[in-house]
């Protein structure tokens, strides 16, 4: 039996319809084995630094920082349009009032938190908090905004919580470019030619995923438990798009954008950066 190459995600329903036919044998893995880690983005994020996993989902903010340990797969990223991070409030609080106010984080090396940066450059009392617990601890006062991801945005209202800023409409008016929120990466000392077939069965992967919509395997059910499938249908919908089956030319420059406005050091992203 080969090696597994342990493959890192989140059990968020984006996540989980891209890889379970890859994970549960529903395609044909061609002679690989692969080994899910499921875990939050910002734990995923914090493992990159050392080459914890074979493949990993990692936000952009972060992978071009590990450009000399990952490469950027062009199946299973997570980019697009009208899908970014939303900051929301109990209280009426302005978005110019914002960058004074105590704010949750779903994670430093998240892109939530780099749009944030973006769009608030004087934004300092920051807290990371795991992203599931922060419109709790917004309600309960301990923070005066969240910066909330995932099923989130489409929960937010019902909890009495209020819109201050889309994050995402605010890159995307300032740069007309989609999105770049997460992508998946392999390591670096992979093969090139098991790279490319890694690449090829996350497709084949969402695209038995695709074939299936709009039922939902018990794979994706199971780890959303918590989640209404209408809920679920909805993230999925949004988040899982052409992008996710191939980044193509748009979604290469739309992550080329990001990275050159990002400030600070940062490895070299190259042609040779993607698979």
């Amino acid at each position: 039996m080969p090696m597994p190459y342990t493959l890192g995600f989140s059990t968020c329903p984006n996540d989980t319809f891209i890889f379970d036919a890859l994970v549960n044998n529903k395609i044909d893995t061609e002679g690989l084995v692969f080994e899910p880690v499921m875990e939050d983005i910002e734990t995923l994020n914090q493992w990159s630094f050392q080459s914890k996993l074979d493949i990993t989902k990692l936000s952009f903010s972060t992978l071009f920082h590990v450009l000399d340990k990952y490469r950027i797969l062009n199946a299973g990223g997570a980019l697009g349009k009208g899908c970014g991070p939303l900051l929301v409030s109990k209280e009426t609080i302005s978005f110019q009032q914002a960058d004074k106010k105590r704010i949750a984080i779903p994670g430093i090396n998240t892109t939530a938190n780099m749009l944030l940066n973006f769009a608030l450059p004087n934004a300092r009392n920051k807290t990371a908090v795991l992203f599931s617990e922060i419109e709790e601890a917004v309600l309960n006062g301990q923070y005066d905004l969240g910066l909330i991801i995932h099923e989130s945005r489409f929960t937010y209202t019902q909890k009495g919580l209020k819109k201050v800023a889309d994050l995402g409409e605010y890159w995307e008016q300032q740069t007309g470019s989609p999105i770049p929120l997460a992508g998946i990466s392999v390591r670096c000392n992979i093969p090139h030619e098991t790279q490319q077939k890694i690449d090829r069965l996350i497709r084949k992967s969402l695209e038995y995923a695709f074939a299936q919509y709009p039922a939902l395997s018990s794979f994706t059910t199971s780890h959303a438990q918590e989640m209404e499938e209408s809920v679920m249908r909805k993230h999925i919908e949004l988040y899982v798009n052409d992008f996710s089956l191939e980044l193509g030319d748009a979604g290469k420059s739309a992550i080329r954008k990001m990275y050159s406005l990002m400030p600070g050091e940062k490895s070299n992203l190259g042609n040779d950066s993607f698979v």
